[in-house]
Parts: structure tokens; sequence; C-alpha cells
């Protein structure tokens, strides 16, 4: 009991003793580690107070053996490697030129000098990683968790070209809290603070490019879109946006392929991609992704030619990649949406005064020389592309004047706020710290203390905002519109062609600054189907996109009165559709007028039956006392005429703009009327008949021959009709109406029957006499010649018949005043037949055969 009480303080003694041991060891493993030096420098450093660091990506020479090998065939290669080291050094240039520049500012970070290490990533995860530790373990060889420093001056670090990159940084900067701030895209995943706790993204979020991207194709009217996104969570959140986006404005997809990170050119899957942009019917294609996966994607295009497409892309793709002078043709007008350009006061003198002598240790500035001008600085140069020493004298101002415009907007403006950020980070920390208890450039916790200033101040104006976080940075976007434009002799240039806002100023572009693509003459349309005009409306096509879909005509009462109407729209009752169904137009009131030439046309032929039977009755009463009128019943004669006077009359009241009186009385007067001239005529059959039957001797028929059963069969079947005609009155009372619906374009005035059944029941009433008489009229045709009416009798009926029996399926066929104009016309040709069938042979005799109207030529007839 007792040697255990005193062997568990031994035992803690051993291990403390073990634990510094160990830590000695590594100690003298590490002041070892330090005392050996690295076969070569990966960095390049200038020394300061304070030190930030910089985690670039620069063409690396795999690359550019790998790029060579790609276009040996052309020399365009060595200018395509010219310009990916002008775009991607400048970032190097934009760390030192504006950390030179807060040196200078004696308002910013008086009496400390900045500092600047420079390390160079080569687009490799492996790489970064390995910078990452490099940066931490000072210039010795790399020893994880130990530093040769004594005072290690760095303060934060400025890298990540990538997400990718960026996390291969955080996974080793992470662990030491040191700041680092990225100046590529945006990348939601880097916002996690739980995983990155220490990451500050300098990049736009981009999070409106979406609605930039619609309101460019609206304005070109492009609905027919293809789209090409990176296979990454960047990619998919925004094709998830911009695809929200197009439905909301009636847009379509014609195809969405995802770009693989690793664009493998063995896998048949990546193959397909290009086939599926080229049988699209989609003239415009976009394309999103980060830099790196599109550099792989951009190389492998150069084995296909897109015609007949216009390609919009961001700045994020590296459109120089392609570099052949036929690819380039074929990219020429493609659209680019870029973040807005500010320029950085200075800056393009600064890039001009550079050459190979200003700093001779710089590792990076030789092989960006080597590259850009083709040549070698040292019989060493490993670049397999330069053939002869560098000319002494030159300077980035040998550089042509568009290429230096060009590699300014990109993204070395985020660089250079970043390094600002940092500054007025520090300033601030040492405004609100005692500067000497930090013991400024010894404290291992003053890069910890960044990140609560890093969160909270404004980049721009180095002011504390009142909300910390990322999202206080965030500020309105605005994207520049850039047109590429290729011009023979393999020189090309982007060209600013307009801004967008989505929130504030919107779409503002200047369409005859574009040069589209040699394809299009004129500005591309890209459209599923062709817009429906006024007139038409759209008629979506089965199991496809809204925006293919079929046009059809409205209908005979509807209108649409814009382009790509959903449906038609009714006119106004008193409106009717114009020809092309594009407008509403006001119906034209309309009847049967005494002006128009149908019109004029009846009232005068009723006018001249009227007085030509007038005429006969005036014959008829002249001659009265020849035989053959008082032979054939002159009293039912004149009655009759009359009658017929008045139905040639009674079709003016058809005539006319319609009031309540005509409508009253024009049915009403034509059945009676007619039932009158009817009546007579069977009145007149039904005489001849009982005329030769009585005859017969002791035939009782006799009595019945007097003009008193004439007329009361007359008077019988008149108030029949009369009686009929009341009831209707009384019942169903016609009435004036606006008929809008049987004619489109008029609106036509006329009388409503009231009741179709008791007018069909009226002309029914005068059908059935008009039959009863054709009968009796037929079967007395054989009667001797002289006394016998009912051949004439028989005639006019069959006109009659034939008349009304044509009218019913044609009045139940026409509509408005032709219905009006087919009834007068019934009214006329029926009377004119029975005119002329009965009373023309009478006429002929007594005006013309007058020796035959005589007693003696009856009685020889009666003889015979």
């Amino acid at each position: 009991m007792g040697l255990s009480k005193l062997g568990f303080p031994f035992f803690i003694v051993f291990v403390i003793l073990l634990l510094f041991q160990i830590s000695f060891s590594e100690y003298q493993i590490g002041e070892h580690a330090c005392q050996l030096k690295r076969p070569y420098n990966p960095t390049y450093t200038k020394e300061g107070d304070l030190v930030i660091a910089g985690f670039f990506s620069m063409f690396s020479l795999t690359e550019l053996n790998i790029y060579q090998s790609t276009f040996s065939s052309s020399p365009r290669w060595i200018v395509a490697a010219k310009e990916f080291m002008l775009k991607h050094y400048q970032h190097f240039l934009t760390l030192q030129f504006a950390v030179d520049q807060i040196n200078k500012d004696p308002h910013l970070l008086p009496n400390i000098t900045l500092g600047y290490q420079l390390l160079n990533n080569l687009h490799s995860n492996k790489v970064a990683v390995e910078n990452s530790l490099t940066y931490l373990s000072g210039k010795c060889l790399t020893i994880p968790n130990y530093s040769c420093d004594r005072q290690h001056k760095s303060v934060a670090v400025i890298g990540g070209m990538s997400s990718a990159l960026s996390m291969s940084m955080a996974t080793i900067l992470g662990l030491y809290k040191v700041p680092q701030i990225t100046y590529g895209p945006f990348d939601p995943v880097l916002v996690d603070k739980v995983q990155y706790p220490y990451v500050y993204q300098m990049g736009s979020k981009e999070s409106t490019l979406h609605l930039a991207v619609v309101q460019l194709m609206l304005h070109f009217g492009w609905t027919w879109i293809g789209l090409l996104f990176s296979d990454n969570p960047r990619g998919q959140q925004f094709f998830l946006d911009l695809e929200e986006a197009m439905v909301m404005h009636s847009m379509c997809l014609a195809f969405k392929e995802k770009i693989p990170e690793n664009f493998n050119e063995e896998d048949r899957e990546d193959h397909l991609i290009f086939p599926k942009v080229i049988e699209s019917s989609s003239k415009v294609v976009f394309i999103y992704g980060n830099t790196y996966s599109l550099l792989k994607f951009s190389i492998f295009m150069t084995q296909y030619i897109l015609y007949g497409k216009i390609l919009v892309t961001t700045i994020s793709w590296d459109i120089s990649a392609p570099r052949n002078s036929k690819i380039m043709s074929h990219l020429h007008g493609t659209i680019i949406f870029s973040q807005a350009k500010r320029e950085i006061p200075g800056f393009k003198d600064f890039l001009r005064s550079i050459n190979s002598t200003v700093n001779s240790e710089d590792i990076f500035l030789k092989t960006f020389w080597e590259v850009v001008f083709h040549c070698r600085i040292s019989e060493e140069s490993p670049v397999k592309m330069v053939y002869s020493l560098c000319p002494e004298g030159l300077s980035l101002a040998d550089v042509p004047t568009h290429d230096l415009d060009t590699i300014i907007m990109t993204l070395s403006s985020n660089i250079y706020n970043a390094v600002y950020l940092l500054a007025h980070a520090i300033h601030q920390m040492l405004q609100m710290e005692i500067k000497e208890t930090l013991e400024l450039g010894v404290h291992p916790l003053l890069s910890w203390k960044l990140h609560y200033y890093l969160k909270c101040v404004n980049p721009v104006h180095g002011a504390n905002d009142e909300v910390c976080g990322d999202e206080s940075r965030i500020m309105a976007e605005t994207y520049d519109v850039l047109n590429l434009q290729f011009f023979p002799g393999s020189f090309e240039t982007l060209v600013k062609v307009g801004e967008v806002s989505p929130f504030n100023k919107g779409l503002i572009i200047n369409e005859e600054d574009i040069a589209w693509p040699e394809d299009f003459p004129q500005t591309p349309i890209s459209i599923c189907s062709v817009s429906c005009g006024p007139g038409f409306k759209k008629i979506i096509r089965e199991r496809e996109p809204i925006c293919c879909f079929d046009c059809t005509l409205c209908s005979d009462r509807e209108i649409s009165n814009q382009t790509d109407a959903q449906k038609c729209l009714q006119c106004p009752e008193d409106q009717h559709p114009s020809k092309e169904r594009d407008r509403c137009l006001p119906k034209t009131i309309t009847y049967l007028a005494y002006e128009e030439p149908l019109g004029m046309a009846l009232a005068s032929a009723a006018l001249c039956f009227s007085l030509l039977t007038a005429l006969v009755l005036g014959v008829f009463v002249k001659h009265r006392d020849t035989p053959i009128v008082k032979a054939n019943n002159r009293s039912l004669s004149y009655t009759l005429l009359i009658s017929l006077t008045l139905c040639f009359l009674c079709s003016l009241l058809f005539i006319g703009l319609p009031t309540q009186a005509t409508c009253l009385l024009r049915q009403i007067s034509f059945a009676v009327v007619f039932t009158l001239a009817i009546a007579s005529i069977l009145a007149k059959t039904l005489t001849v008949v009982l005329a030769f039957a009585a005859t017969k001797p002791g035939s009782g028929l006799r009595k019945w021959l007097g003009s008193t059963t004439s007329y009361f069969l007359i008077c019988i079947c008149t108030l029949i009709q009369m009686c009929l005609c009341g009831i209707w009155l009384g019942t169903h009372t016609p009435f004036l109406e606006r008929d809008i619906h049987s004619e489109a374009s008029l609106i036509v005035i006329q009388c409503n029957e009231g009741s179709l059944f008791f007018f069909y029941s009226v002309l029914g009433y005068m059908g059935f006499l008009a039959l009863v008489s054709f009968m009796m009229a037929f079967l007395a045709r054989k009667l001797p010649d002289t006394f016998n009416e009912a051949k004439y009798l028989t005639f006019a009926m069959l006109v009659f018949c034939s008349v009304w029996i044509s009218f019913l399926p044609t009045y139940q066929s026409t509509k408005g005043k032709a219905m009006v104009a087919m009834e007068v016309l019934s009214i006329l040709l029926s009377s004119a037949g029975i005119l002329t069938c009965f009373f023309a042979p009478k006429c002929y005799v007594i005006l013309l055969r007058s020796d035959r109207n005589t007693l003696e030529i009856l009685k020889n007839k009666v003889s015979l």
C-alpha cells in the first residue's frame, strides 16, 4: 500500500520526463533540419515587419510541354502560352503592387512595412498542400508542426484560385488558425464555418448571375437554350437557379450536360457532350464552370467545330485556351459575363515598368519572362519552346497593348482588395490593441486576432461595418457583357458591349458593337417554335417543353392582340374580330333597308306587281259585262285581285328599319291577306265544281251555287286565321330585337316572331287551304274549257305550293336580313304566280282576242 502511494508520483514524473525527451528529440531534429537547405527554393520572399503570403497558380513547365505537344502543328501555341502567363502571373504582380502602394501610404499602417511571400500552386491540389507545409515550416526542409523561423512574420495567406485549391490549403492552414483569403470564384461550400472556419472569400457570390443571363436572353428573344455546367455543387446550384428563373420567363433548356471536374478524353461518356451540343436545335449554348475544369474542356473542344452555335459563358472560362486559328474563328462572337471592371490606379503603368532585372531572385518572373518573350534568360532554362537568349532592355511595355488591357479584367481585383482588407484589418487591430504588448512579429496570437477584424472591415473603404461576417461584404453585383472578336491575323480582343445590374439599372447593351459569329449574318434566333403572332394562340406540344408549341388561329368570335398568347380573348357582344383576329371592331347595324340594292329591288317589285294587279282589276271592272268575266264569278275575281294587291303591298312592311308597330303588323297582315286570297281561290274552285255538278238532272247542289256560299266560305277561312293570329298576339307578341349572334360582324335589327309554333301554325293553315284548293282544281281540270278555270287554278296553286315548300328549308338555313328578304321574295313570287297563272289568260282574251269574248262563241263551245 505504501509502495503504491509512492509509485504513482514517480509514474507522473516518468511520463513528464518522457514527453520532455520526445519534445527535445523533435526539437533537435527540427534544429538539425533547419540547418539543411532545400535543393531548390520554391518561393520568392520580400521581407517586412509583417508578411502576407500569396498562393497563386501560374503555368507549370509540365503544362507548357503538354500544351506544346497538343498544338505542335501550329505556332499559335506559343501565343497561347504567353497569354496564359500574362493572365496568371498578373496575380503575383497584383499582390506586389498592392503591398508597395500600402507601404507608400503614410496613413495606413504607419511605421510598419509589409512584405510578401509568393508560392506557386501550379493548379495542383498536391502542390497546394505541400506549399502550405512549406509556408508553416519556413525556409528549411518541410517539417510538420515545426517552424525554423524564430519570428514567424506571416500573418495571413491570400490564395486559392479555385475551390479545390482553397480546400486543399485550408486542410493544413486551418489547423493553425491561419487566416486564408481566397480570390477565386465564390463557393458556397467554403461558407461552412464548421469545416472552414478561417477561410474568407473575396469572390463575388454571383448570386444574381442567373438573373443577368436571363435578362440577356430575353433581350435577344432567346428562349431555347443549351446549358453546360461543371459537375460540382456550385455548378449544380447555378443550374437550379437558372432553371427556376427561366421557367418564370417561359424559357426552356434544350439540353443540359455536366462537365466533369477531370475531363477525360478516353471516357466515352465525356465524348457524348459535344455531339449532343451539335445535334441540338438550340443556337445558343451557355457554359458555366470554374477555370480549371473548363481548361481541359476547352482543349478537348478543339476536336469539334460548333457550326451554327453562339456561346455564352463567364470570364471563368479562359477562352484563350483553344488557340487554334480555326477554332478561334468559330469562337468569334462569344458573349462573356464578367464582374464589372474596377480600374486599379497606377497598375497598368506598374506592369509596363516590369523588366527582367527588377528582381533577379524572383523565380516566377524568370519563368514568366521566358514564356512571354519565348527566349532564354540563361542557358540552363528548362523551357522547351525557347530558342535564343533574351535581348537586353525588354520590359512588359513591349507586350501589345490589347493583351495588357485584356488581362486587367481577371481575378486581380479580388487579390488587390484582399491585400487592402488585410491591411485595414491589421491597422484597426493595432489601434484597438496596445502595440507594445503585442511585441510585433513575435506574438503567436497575432494572426489569430485578425479573424474578428477580417469579418468586420470593408475591403474598399477600410471602415468598420455594423454587421460582421462574410455577408457584410456582399455588394450589389454588376456584370460587364463582353464580346470576343477575332480578327484576321490571329488577333482577338474582348469588347465591352454592355452591362447588367439585375436589381438596379437592368440590362444596358449596345447591339451595334456586337460582332456575331460568321454563321449569323444578323442577330441569332434561338427558339424551339416560331412565335405565334397576333390572331393565334399557343398549343403546347404533348410531352415537350413549353417553348415547343403549335400556333392555332383564334375561333370566329375571339382575338389575340399579343405575340405568343396563351389563350384567345372573347370580343364584347357589340364587337367582332377583325379578319386577322388581332383586334375587335364595332359591329355594323344592319337591316333590310330601302336604300340597299336588295331592298330597293324587292320594294320596286312589290310596287310594280301591286300596280299591275290594280290594272288587272281595272280591266276586269271595265269589262265586267263581258261573257268571260261574268262566266267566272266576277265578284270572286274582284276579291282575289284586291287580296293579291294587298299581298304585294304587305311585303313592304318587311322592308326598312323595323319598329315595334311593324313587328306586330307584318306577319299578321301577311297571314290574313294571304288567307283571304287562298280562300277566294278555294271558293272559285268550289264554284266551278258545283256549277258542273249541278247541271246533272235532279241535282240538289243548285242551291249552293250562289255568291252567298262563296263569301261564307271566305269569311269562315279568314276568321279562323284571324283567331290564330289573335291568340298569337295575345300569348307571344312579336317584338323588336338586336340579333348579335347570327352574323359575326353585324348587329341585325329584326323582329322576333315571339313563337315559332304560332308562326308555323299560321303558315301551316295557309298551306292546308292551298293544298285543298290545288286538289279540287286538279280534279276539275277536265271539265269543258270554256267555263273551266280549274286548269289555271291548278297551275296557280302549283306555283304557290312550290314557292312555300321551297321557302321553309331556306328560311331555316338563312339568318339576319337574308331571312327577311327570303320571306318577302316568297310573298312576291307566290302572289305573282297566282296573278300570272290565273289572270294572264283572261287578260289575253279580253285585251287581245276580244272576238272570242262573245256569247255566241260560248254557246257554240257548249253545243260542241
